[in-house]
């Protein structure tokens, strides 16, 4: 009941955003958190999953032509304004949490998971406000955190947050920590794709040149190409088409060395039906430009093909 009414208030403000209107949130949802939020009865695990609003992948599935910025700009003004209207409730329960998580070593246990995931949720609202106050407390997450939910969330905060010296620090200091072990690399690489802020497609191509990444490694592609393709919504579909261009000369060029993972990679692009006359066209001229770059492999071909049938 709560996501549908999550839906039903992103909806309205896609709605608004579409009109030309000034976008106005539909309090029955603060309401609805706030008491969420505030009875401490419940099971933090369902209040953590409470909080989480439908993601932009599933709001563009479930629109019949999707509005890739309509979609984007409400979403985060939602995000912002349960952020600014639930602060104080938000902030009393991820420091309480947190204390908790200082004094406590890493357990796997259901109710330690519950605690970790209402703490990192109630995380992401408040760097939302840009207070000095929240960023100290990510950066203290980060540095002292004794299990990898809990690091990676902080950090993939800060990434997307305005701090930006805070940010290079605690990547410089990830990397190197993480460099001898390539899963926990492939999460510092797929965070920074995922990252909604602009530039996120230079962000992409500049870490391309880490000497960590390297496309011969499937895991690398999937966990920094795969991700701002499949993730990054709001930049893998910029207006100008640049985002498509980017993923087609990957798969031509993957194409010759791992059909396997070029052809997994054309997901994104398969798409094109779902978005607007524009993009439809851009996307339909990257996949032409694939099947007329050369010999395909079976598996490109294929996928190529049935898109454009």
């Amino acid at each position: 009941a709560g996501q549908q009414l999550s839906v039903q208030v992103l909806q309205e403000l896609i709605a608004q955003h579409q009109g030309g209107d000034t976008l106005v949130m539909d309090q029955r949802l603060v309401e609805a958190l706030h008491s969420v939020l505030s009875n401490e009865q419940l099971d933090q695990a369902m209040v953590a999953e409470m909080l989480s609003l439908p993601g932009e992948a599933y709001l563009t599935e479930i629109s019949d032509i999707a509005d890739v910025e309509a979609i984007h700009i409400a979403r985060e003004f939602a995000r912002k304004q349960l952020a600014e209207s639930l602060f104080d409730s938000l902030w009393a329960r991820y420091q309480a949490n947190r204390e908790v998580s200082k004094v406590t070593p890493y357990v796997a246990e259901a109710q330690h998971f519950a605690r970790r995931s209402l703490q990192n949720i109630a995380l992401s609202y408040l760097m939302l406000s840009a207070k000095p106050d929240v960023l100290a407390a990510a950066l203290e997450q980060f540095e002292h955190s004794d299990n990898m939910t809990e690091r990676l969330t902080a950090l993939a905060v800060l990434v997307n947050s305005p701090f930006d010296a805070g940010t290079a620090a605690a990547l410089a200091s990830f990397a190197e920590h993480f460099k001898d072990n390539p899963l926990v690399m492939d999460q510092w690489f797929s965070v920074q794709a995922g990252c909604t802020l602009p530039g996120g497609l230079q962000r992409v191509q500049q870490l391309m040149t880490h000497p960590a990444f390297t496309l011969k490694n499937p895991n690398k592609v999937r966990a920094l190409i795969g991700a701002f393709a499949g993730q990054n919504l709001i930049n893998f579909h910029a207006a100008d088409g640049s985002g498509y261009r980017f993923l087609a000369d990957l798969v031509i060029e993957l194409n010759g060395f791992n059909p396997q993972i070029a052809s997994r990679q054309l997901a994104p692009l398969t798409r094109w039906r779902k978005y607007d006359i524009t993009r439809q066209g851009l996307m339909k001229a990257e996949l032409e430009r694939i099947r007329s770059s050369g010999e395909l492999s079976s598996d490109v071909f294929e996928v190529v093909s049935k898109s454009l049938a």
